[in-house]
């Protein structure tokens, strides 16, 4: 190494001054051994035991990164040799348990090479003096300062130079590493707790109620207290044994703690499906989600949250179609499919439909399954795959993540928001929140104002980055995909439906409208809709048979004066309401006239004056007679058949008349057998008794005449 060098050398080092005028003026001051520098520019130089420690280190490191390694320099770290250092005699080392270094943690692996690395440098830069000790104390003071070998100092820290003494005696001149390894680093060689005290300890902390550790340590130590054995061991212990327990077997932990659900969901292996290989409508997602804001119930008219069932299109990750349910009906899924259909323009192959227990106790609580609801079926007419998904498996309905999507852009921002638990909600409905009840605005959106609300939001939506294909939104992932169009008619089974009972006068009243059309003019038997609470203007109706009967149109109120008040669409509705009413009335007449022509078909003889009279089709026809508009209500009781009567025979006017028995039916038998059976109730009342058990237990004790007398009343009547 080199021991002269002039000021033009040392004003990059660290420690010295940064010019050359520095230097000099740094060195007269110091007076530092120098002697004159030969060749061009003169100059003096400047022996290397003068300068500072630091600086010292810092040219020693320099010069070592600029040459080539000689044959007799240090090897590096990673090379382990058997080479001594220097020839001097080996000191006695303690004792150190052998680590393999397969086993060995990482942190204690970066420590062990770190000591290796400052060995060799401190080795290196005692070579330069003549005086080892001022070496020793120069290299670990330039060392501590940090700036010179900064890696080494971030891992092992301040190092003083007894240290290094004893690293040297570890590596028993080689350069094995795993010698300097961190002896609180090894692995112990029993266990910190004994066989009982972690039979105990386990016991508490896998017990399903999920137990907190602290309180488990205080449980094994009253545990133990009472049984008379001595703990000596710290709280931090137990504590250490029950993260490194948890650490180690986390699937065990979580298991008995939580449940088979929990591992399934914290521990086990899952699949990652890739939606990007789907095309879009290939697979639709569907599932329901209970509202967290209340609509007003078209049925009762009262708040309630309604259900969402949604279909979402798997590739685009786009609301495809949805329905909204207010009260339980198992065709709500169909009719969501329904409309997913009509906008998707084409079938999709597979929708994925949630089967779990959780989905059918929520929304749908009078089946135990979708395979016995006829789902299947609708679906399978149109050439769809419906695939029921395993219960409680929630990654498995990739539709979760967007509900809350939903729950968090849409549901938050209503003023009829009510949260999704009772953590959630919100402050106006919180006890004695006087101010923000005051503050709040309530409003109850009705179903049509809710679907028009989702419909707004689901603009937002369709803007948003399709998560499966980069640099496209979802709008335009959808609209790339949507097919040529369906007809509409093939999936009337679809619609949502219920029974109607009656049809009134001004048609079917269904969510507080009137719908009618001329087919239900004069029927008055029940009759079945179908409906999309999506299109009310406008209904299907069927028989109870199935057979299509009319599309009713939602007919709308008139204006009171609207000859006089009311707009020229007022006038029209009017006369084309008046225009119907003359019609249906002229159906009526011209059926009349059909059947009154048909004569009759016998005649009495006292029937026969009236040939005298012209018939009633040529009187009308005649005449022209106008039936009036007023309705002939004929009561119902009039057109029903006249019931049977029962042929009853008299009561004897000799018979007594029959006191009141309560429960005594022995003492009303026992009076029948004196006074008869005569009327239809008292053989009732003889059958029934003869078949029950008190007939049983009297029956040996009646005389034979009486038993015979009972049979020749009964062969009488």
């Amino acid at each position: 190494m080199k021991e002269w060098y002039s000021a033009n050398e040392l004003k990059d080092i660290p420690g010295m001054p940064k010019t050359v005028q520095g230097i000099i003026k740094k060195a007269r001051l110091n007076k530092w051994p120098s002697r004159p520098r030969t060749g061009r520019g003169g100059g003096r130089e400047y022996h290397i035991s003068s300068l500072p420690g630091g600086t010292r280190i810092a040219l020693f490191e320099k010069e070592q990164e600029a040459s080539i390694l000689p044959s007799n320099a240090i090897p590096p770290s990673h090379i382990t040799t058997s080479t001594p250092l220097n020839r001097a005699p080996a000191s006695p080392l303690p004792e150190r348990a052998p680590i393999l270094p397969t086993a060995t943690p990482e942190k204690s692996r970066r420590i062990a090479l770190a000591r290796l690395d400052l060995i060799r440098l401190w080795q290196g830069y005692r070579k330069t003096h003549n005086k080892a000790t001022d070496a020793d104390k120069e290299f670990s003071e330039g060392y501590n300062t940090g700036n010179l070998y900064p890696a080494i100092h971030a891992i092992l820290g301040d190092v003083s130079h007894q240290t290094l003494y004893r690293w040297k005696a570890f590596l028993e001149e080689t350069q094995d590493w795993t010698r300097l390894i961190p002896q609180y680093y090894k692995t112990p060689d029993r266990p910190r707790l004994s066989y009982e005290e972690e039979r105990v300890f386990l016991g508490i902390l896998l017990h399903p109620n999920k137990i907190k550790i602290g309180s488990a340590i205080r449980l094994l130590k009253y545990y133990f207290h009472e049984r008379g054995i001595a703990i000596n061991k710290s709280h931090m212990t137990f504590r250490r044994f029950a993260e490194d327990y948890k650490a180690k077997f986390y699937d065990r932990w979580v298991f008995m703690r939580e449940g088979q659900k929990a591992l399934t969901d914290k521990v086990n292996f899952y699949i990652k499906r890739d939606a990007s290989l789907l095309e879009v409508g290939q697979a639709l997602v569907a599932d329901g989600h209970r509202l967290n804001f209340q609509v007003i119930n078209p049925f009762t008219g009262k708040p309630c949250r309604a259900v969402l069932v949604g279909y979402l299109d798997w590739k685009s990750w786009d609301l495809v179609g949805y329905e909204v349910m207010v009260e339980e009906n198992t065709q709500c899924v169909a009719s969501a499919f329904r409309n997913s259909i009509l906008r998707l323009k084409k079938y999709p192959e597979v929708i994925y439909l949630d089967n779990g227990k959780a989905f059918r106790a929520k929304f749908f609580t009078s089946i135990d399954t979708f395979d016995e609801a006829g789902i299947y079926g609708l679906f399978a007419r149109l050439g769809t795959i419906p695939i029921f998904a395993k219960p409680y498996n929630a990654r498995a309905k990739v539709i979760e993540r967007w509900f809350q999507e939903f729950s968090n852009t849409f549901e938050r921002l209503l003023p009829s928001y009510i949260g999704s638990s009772i953590q959630d909600k919100p402050a106006h409905l919180l006890r004695n929140e006087k101010f923000h009840k005051a503050l709040h605005k309530q409003y109850i959106p009705t179903i049509e104002e809710t679907i028009e609300l989702i419909d707004i939001w689901h603009d937002f939506l369709r803007s948003q980055p399709c998560p499966h294909v980069k640099g496209k939104t979802i709008g335009e992932v959808f609209d790339e995909g949507i097919g040529s169009g369906v007809d509409s008619h093939e999936l009337d089974d679809l619609m949502m439906s219920t029974k109607i009972t009656n049809i009134r006068q001004r048609g079917i009243r269904f969510l507080n409208a009137d719908y009618y059309d001329d087919a239900l003019y004069g029927l008055r038997e029940q009759v079945i809709i179908r409906y999309s609470l999506f299109d009310l203007t406008s209904i299907r109706v069927y028989a109870l048979s199935g057979e299509f009967l009319c599309e009713a149109k939602r007919v709308e109120d008139i204006h009171p004066i609207a000859r006089v008040s009311g707009t020229k669409l007022d006038m029209e509705a009017l006369q084309k309401s008046r225009s119907l009413q003359a019609n249906l009335q002229k159906r009526t007449i011209k059926d009349i006239k059909e059947l009154a022509s048909i004569g009759k078909s016998i005649e009495m003889d006292w029937q026969k004056v009236i040939e005298t009279a012209p018939r009633l089709p040529e009187k009308l026809e005649a005449e022209n007679i106008d039936i009036s508009g007023i309705e002939e209500h004929i009561p119902e009781e009039a057109c029903q058949p006249a019931r049977e009567q029962v042929d009853q025979p008299p009561p004897s006017s000799d018979r007594p008349e029959r006191p009141f028995f309560g429960t005594d039916s022995i003492g009303r038998y026992e009076w029948h057998l004196k006074n008869g059976f005569v009327t239809e109730s008292d053989f009732i009342f003889k059958k029934e008794f003869e078949e029950s058990n008190d007939y049983r237990m009297i029956k040996p004790f009646l005389k034979p005449h009486t038993a015979k007398t009972i049979e020749e009343r009964g062969t009488d009547v």
